[in-house]
């Protein structure tokens, strides 16, 4: 099992930035990929970005050139760091661990996320 615990959401600005946080503990030796979804109100949940342990990234269109997720393999932690934030980037953002299958992120533990809102 790993547990996974967000920090970072909060309300900002349209055009402002935001940095979360994943910090993961229990059985760490096994993550591969780690990640971030988003789920927005009467939408689906997306993913926005996966990194592996060996530096592979994968953004979401929306996140692209906006968005950029790192790691440190050492904290077990991952970040993601939102920049020219969009009303429409409001969501509850969720950390996960996972693998990537090909070119396939696929997601295995869950944090319980933790809101972002844009607004002015």
């Amino acid at each position: 099992q790993v547990q996974l615990v967000e920090s970072g959401g909060g309300l900002v600005q349209p055009g402002g930035s935001l940095r979360l946080s994943c910090a993961a503990s229990g059985s760490i030796s096994n993550i591969n990929a780690m990640g971030w979804y988003r789920q927005a109100p009467g939408k689906q949940r997306e993913l926005v970005a996966a990194i592996n342990k060996n530096g592979y990234i994968q953004y979401a269109d929306s996140a692209q050139g906006r968005f950029t997720i790192s790691r440190d393999n050492a904290k077990n932690t991952v970040y993601l760091r939102m920049n020219s934030l969009k009303p429409e980037d409001t969501a509850f953002y969720y950390c996960n661990t996972g693998v990537f299958r090909l070119v396939t992120y696929v997601p295995e533990y869950w944090g319980q996320g933790t809101q972002v809102t844009v607004s002015s």
